[in-house]
Parts: C-alpha cells; structure tokens; sequence
C-alpha cells in the first residue's frame, strides 16, 4: 500500500474542513429555529435548565455564535452583525406576547454569550494548526 502523497493528504483535510462547515451551518439553523421557538413561545413552554437563566441565555447564543462562525469563517463581522441582530429582534418581540418581557438585561447576556461564540471560533480556526501540533508534541518521546 503506496503512502498517500501530499495533493491527497490536502484534499482530504480540504474535504473534512467542508464536511464540518456544513455540519456547523446545519445545526446553527436548526439552533436557530429551536431559540426562536424557546424564545416567542409562552413562558410555560420554555425548556428550563435551572435556576440560571442567565446561564442558558449565555450557553446558547454563545453556541449559536460559535456555529455561525464555524460555517462561514471569512464572514465574521457578518455572522456577529447577524447573531446579535436576531438577539435584539427575539428580545423585542417578546414585548408582543403578554406573559414575556424584554429587557436590557438578558439582551447583554445574549449578545456577550455571542460575541464570546463568535471569538471562540475565530480563535480556533486562527490557531488551530497550532494547537494541533502542541498537542501531538505532548505525546512525543522526542526532545527539541
């Protein structure tokens, strides 16, 4: 069995970076759709992790930042404008439902939990090459 030469190795590291892309871009839609819905719907639907809303709020526009930003990389100030567009628009939108309310508050926890995705991801993909290669050397026998 013949090694596999360099154009390979690189279409196939080109052909799983897509492969997650659309993953990322699949479930940051459906994430989407599923804050959208704990979002406008009554109070009684909502899901309840804890006491801490404030915790969920942050955990899941921080993943729906880190999502969006996975799936288009070279669209970062696009992806943060978008992520805190729909913050602001759920936030305001609950002033039309009578038992939900709107208020500065959770509107800075959604947009810091997405700013902090969105950097998370931009991180990630700036330094992963790397932090991959600090990880292989942690398992090396070898000294530099």
């Amino acid at each position: 069995m013949n090694p596999p030469q360099c154009g390979e190795v690189a279409e196939s590291m080109r052909q799983r970076v897509m492969d997650l892309r659309r993953a990322a871009t699949v479930l940051a839609w459906l994430l989407l759709a599923l804050i959208a819905y704990w979002t406008l719907s009554p109070i009684g639907m909502r899901p309840h992790i804890g006491t801490w809303a404030h915790v969920e709020r942050f955990g899941a526009y921080a993943l729906l930042g880190f999502l969006f930003a996975t799936a288009f990389p070279r669209r970062i100030p696009l992806v943060l404008a978008m992520v805190f567009g729909v913050a602001v628009s759920f936030e305001l939108l609950q002033m039309l439902s009578a038992d939900r309310h709107a208020r500065v508050e959770d509107l800075a926890v959604k947009m810091s939990g997405a700013a902090c995705g969105v950097g998370a991801s931009w991180f990630a993909a700036r330094h992963w090459r790397r932090l991959r290669g600090w990880q292989s050397n942690q398992n090396s026998n070898h000294r530099r």
